[in-house]
């Protein structure tokens, strides 16, 4: 057994400078390798972070604009809505007044040609009447003048 401790003692000799070489290629390697390279992965995770959260703020001050724009273009519309029923009320009022002044004309027009009428029928009336007497003569007059002849008509006796 003496011999297998002392040849494992050997190999455990001869593997020292090996298991030294390596323990300086990872000292190396850690120092000018994977530190840098960690560093820099770290780096890129914060950007990736940073980012991220600079995009999740843009998207939500893209939101709250979008959201003010609808507001305003809903606030525009009202007003325009305001106004296209403020012009349309308006234009039915000038319109209701023009009916009414058409309307007190048409009356008055009306009151005024029945006026008229009533004026020119009187007048006829009292023409007429001033007239039946000297018509009724006249009448009169010409039956008794001219008698019928025998075998003529009537209106030959005119």
């Amino acid at each position: 057994m003496q011999e297998i401790v002392q040849q494992l003692g050997e190999l455990f000799l001869q593997a020292v400078p090996t298991v030294l070489i390596v323990l300086a290629f990872y000292l190396i390697l850690r120092a000018l390798f994977f530190k840098p390279l960690l560093s820099v992965m770290a780096e890129r995770d914060a950007r990736t972070v940073g980012a991220r959260k600079a995009a999740t703020e843009a998207e939500a001050a893209a939101a709250e604009k979008v959201k003010q724009y609808q507001e305003a273009l809903k606030k525009a519309r009202a007003q325009v809505y305001a106004e296209q029923e403020a012009a349309r009320k308006k234009v039915l009022d000038e319109r209701a007044a023009l009916l009414k002044e058409s309307r007190v004309k048409a009356t008055a027009e009306v009151a005024a040609a029945k006026e008229r009428v009533a004026r020119e029928l009187a007048e006829a009336l009292r023409e007429l009447k001033s007239s039946v007497g000297q018509l009724a003569m006249e009448i009169a007059r010409r039956v008794l003048q001219a008698s019928p002849r025998p075998g003529g008509s009537a209106r030959d006796a005119r």
